[in-house]
């Protein structure tokens, strides 16, 4: 997009956010409107907000948190390649850990900033993934692919409602699936893990970024 409006002809970005702490928020909106290339169509305090956005305004990068209410920074990302958007995805995080990182890159995010990195890397990184390359912690990058996460999608799933205290048989009831699959599927995710219980390995996930 050509912005005649501006001194000289600039190529603009068109960016939106997805954060759900205001504070934060403003403060990356505030950031990114300095800069004369990029242009912050609007700013969400959720994933499905986001996602409305994405459908309607189709920007060319998306910058969301990982942990939001209604759709994480995942689920988000994972909608806007299967749906085909043009729009790249950076996620911008407290999360410095190499599964969150790892399962970002299998969800087609193009950027993994943490939030206390210098504030000019978020509109580099808006630069380098809208022209197609990628924004990555280095040594993030080197231990998402060394720290392999051992769970499948379904170990993860029973083991975060697990996490949320629901017993083998409220899982069961939620999820439509036998009183003995889930105790297997969950004593498999805590083997895998080496955890004592299924509230250990919840933890032991979540610490890893499994979950």
């Amino acid at each position: 997009m050509q912005l005649g409006g501006r001194t000289g002809r600039v190529l603009v970005i068109r960016v939106v956010l997805a954060e759900d702490q205001a504070m934060v928020r403003g403060a990356l909106s505030a950031l990114l409107r300095l800069e004369r290339d990029i242009e912050v169509l609007g700013s969400c305090p959720d994933g499905e907000a986001a996602w409305d956005q994405a459908q309607r305004l189709r920007p060319d990068v998306i910058i969301a948190d990982i942990e939001m209410p209604g759709l994480t920074g995942l689920e988000l990302a994972t909608r806007v390649r299967d749906c085909l958007l043009p729009s790249k995805v950076i996620i911008v995080t407290t999360f410095a850990r190499a599964g969150y990182l790892r399962r970002a890159l299998e969800a087609g995010v193009s950027g993994y900033l943490l939030k206390d990195a210098p504030a000019e890397q978020l509109a580099r990184a808006v630069r380098t993934v809208h022209a197609g390359g990628r924004a990555i912690d280095p040594k993030l990058a080197v231990d998402a692919w060394t720290d392999a996460d051992p769970l499948n999608e379904r170990e993860r799933q029973l083991l975060r409602l697990a996490g949320e205290g629901l017993s083998s048989v409220d899982i069961a009831t939620r999820l439509g699936l036998a009183h003995g699959t889930v105790r297997n599927y969950l004593s498999e995710a805590t083997g895998k893990l080496h955890a004592r219980n299924r509230i250990e390995a919840y933890r032991l996930a979540r610490q890893k970024g499994w979950l």
